[in-house]
Parts: C-alpha cells; structure tokens; sequence
C-alpha cells in the first residue's frame, strides 16, 4: 500500500503531518461510522459521504492515521460547541495542508452536527467540532457539514458542562482516545 494512503482497518501507525490533501480513501456510495472514544465516553457518528465527499473523505483518512487519538477538545462553550482535531491543543494547528469548503444549505445544523472549524473560506484542516445547543445550531452555513452523532449524545452534552478557562479551554482536559471508522454496504 502507498505510504499516503492508510490501511482501511485501522492498523496505519499513527501519523500527524502530511504533505497535501488526502488522496480519495473512501466510496461515497458506501456507509461510514466513526466511532470516537472520549475520556468522558464514546460517541457514534454517521458520516454523510453524499453531502460532503471530500469533507467525509478527509475525516476517514485522518481517523484511520490515528491522527485524533489523544488529542483534546480544545474549545467547550456550553450551549454552542466542543471542538477538536488540534494537534497543538491551541485551535491554531492542522495536517499540513487545507481543503476547500463544502457548504450545506442554511438552517441544516443540528444538535449532535459534526462540523469542520475554519479560519476562513477554504482553510479545512482536521479541526471539526460538535453542535451542542441552539448557538450552534444557529451558526450560519459556513461551515462543512458532515456527519451527526447517533448514539452518545449525551457525552457531548457532558464534556460542554466541563468548567474552563477565559479562553474556553477546559480546566481538566477532555482527550479523544481514539476515532475508529467502519464502513458497510
């Protein structure tokens, strides 16, 4: 296998810098979990692969690198969102390169929305964070949208009720152990 693309079964060794967009890992026709393991417990995410290919795409090609596994959520606002996939733990890293957006139509977030952060139009990198209460969902669509959580919900409920600090970093961190994809029929 090409040493850019990672096995589908998650046996890749961890990597955390790459030289340029992920080449195309998955199948859009096919389904795609991710299963995240927290320190505070586990979610169930549906990818939504059709809406947003390169988006979803990414997130599996980082996910089966075991890039997320031990980073933080880096920035919990209680009513808003729990965000991630910093390598730093400071909002301000990424994998070493940025994709372009894909938008959904206004009014499409939700509780339990797994959205890419960005720093602008077309800078997508590996940060993404979860809607968890009606400022989120109130966000205009600037934002990818790629997948909701389906089981777990109130996990990410729990970690925005974390106390933090004046730049919304939780007092204690909240680690993602690890981001598992499976993908069916």
């Amino acid at each position: 296998m090409s040493d850019l693309i990672p096995e589908a079964d998650g046996s890749s060794e961890r990597r955390t810098n790459f030289p340029a967009s992920p080449p195309m890992v998955i199948d859009p026709t096919k389904t795609y979990t991710a299963e995240m393991v927290t320190s505070m417990g586990s979610m169930t995410i549906h990818l939504d692969p059709i809406a947003a290919p390169q988006t979803v795409n990414n997130f599996v090609y980082l996910a089966r690198w075991h890039y997320f596994d031990g980073l933080i959520f880096h920035r919990v606002i209680n009513g808003f969102v729990i965000q991630g996939g910093c390598p730093e733990g400071s909002g301000r890293g990424g994998p070493g390169y940025r994709f372009d957006d894909e938008l959904p139509k206004p009014g499409r977030y939700e509780l339990g929305s797994l959205v890419m952060a960005n720093a602008g139009p077309d800078t997508n990198g590996s940060q993404f964070f979860v809607i968890t209460g009606p400022n989120g969902v109130g966000l205009p669509p600037s934002y990818a949208l790629f997948g909701k959580v389906i089981k777990g919900v109130e996990v990410a409920t729990t970690i925005q009720e974390v106390p933090t600090n004046g730049s919304d970093r939780p007092d204690t961190d909240v680690v993602i152990e690890s981001v598992a994809i499976k993908e069916t029929d």
